[in-house]
């Protein structure tokens, strides 16, 4: 007698607006910070200024495609943009717009400033919104736990600190103040409580480990930010500040081999921002300080910073193609 045969079990189908992955929107500034990169070279050493002004244009595009997908996702799938506001580690990434914004703003101010100026605007008038109301979740919240946080819940707050780098420039010196204030103690704060989980408890899952790099980010913008407060003198704060992301940096890079046998994620977009932070505070203390080894060291992490973010435009793509990011989690 013939037996039955089972119905086999549904798949779930790739869908690039339901789906869309709000973390998609750190390789915005990770683009940005690339685009920085060689906008500070093109300033400090005559690099042919074009490449960072072409990174800025792409970074543009892949923004408004991006806010296109999310608000259609938003129209198709409410259900999936709830899951993500209540989600411990999703939900930061929605801050990663607002600094994108000023992220565009701040590598504009050098070649179109006027464009730059509306996408700081937006960005900083969205990102003074949004943190209240993020704080007012994490205070307020019911279902997270110590062990949901990494360094990724820097983003939000901590996230002020891009403000100034452009905020200063455009003539907003009191607002661009505020914003610093924000991130630099909610930094000290954040990174108490960061560095606790990563000690006492368990080490975070494979997916999340690029996070780390994070920790490189608030010391070394905090710097930048800092020096466009300060009149661009180099003082106690800005060595301090330089002196801690150079030691965080020399921390992972001990790590180095973990994290090559980490597969690719959408998470490895954290190594590209905070690498790029680190480069441009890298070639203003060594502009600051006529320090050779300095300056050789910043030159290596042009080199390193380009090569990564090369690689994983590359990997994104060849995920997106596949349509293997464009999955429920």
């Amino acid at each position: 007698m013939r037996q039955p045969t089972a119905e086999p079990s549904p798949t779930v189908q790739p869908d690039v607006i339901r789906y869309f992955p709000l973390p998609l929107f750190a390789s915005i500034m990770g683009l940005c910070g690339l685009a920085l990169v060689w906008l500070k070279a093109a300033h400090l050493w005559h690099w042919p200024a074009v490449i960072g002004q072409a990174v800025t244009v792409v970074a543009t595009v892949l923004f408004l495609l991006y806010g296109l997908l999310l608000l259609l996702k938003a129209a198709h799938n409410p259900q999936g943009i709830r899951e993500d506001w209540r989600h411990p580690v999703r939900l930061n990434f929605f801050a990663a717009i607002t600094i994108s914004l000023m992220l565009l703003g701040t590598a504009y101010q050098s070649f179109a400033p006027g464009i730059g100026h509306g996408f700081w605007l937006v960005g900083a008038i969205g990102h003074a919104i949004l943190v209240p109301v993020m704080m007012h979740i994490w205070l307020h919240h019911a279902h997270y736990q110590l062990t949901h946080i990494n360094p990724a819940w820097f983003i939000p707050v901590v996230g002020n600190v891009v403000a100034p780098l452009a905020g200063v420039g455009y003539g907003h010196l009191e607002a661009s103040w505020y914003f610093f204030a924000i991130g630099i103690v909610f930094w000290l704060v954040l990174m108490t409580i960061v560095m606790h989980r990563l000690i006492f408890f368990e080490p975070l899952p494979q997916r999340l480990a690029p996070t780390l790099f994070i920790l490189l980010a608030p010391p070394s913008v905090g710097m930048l930010a800092w020096l466009k407060l300060d009149g661009e003198t180099l003082d106690a704060a800005t060595r301090i500040l330089y002196g801690v992301a150079l030691f965080l940096a020399l921390v992972l890079a001990t790590n180095a081999a973990r994290f090559a046998k980490v597969p690719f994620f959408l998470s490895a977009w954290a190594y590209s921002f905070p690498l790029a932070a680190l480069t441009v505070a890298t070639m203003t203390m060594a502009h600051l300080t006529a320090n050779s080894a300095l300056n050789t060291l910043a030159v290596v992490l042009v080199v390193l910073t380009t090569a990564v973010i090369l690689w994983l435009v590359v990997k994104t793509a060849l995920a997106a193609a596949k349509r293997a990011i464009f999955l429920p989690e």
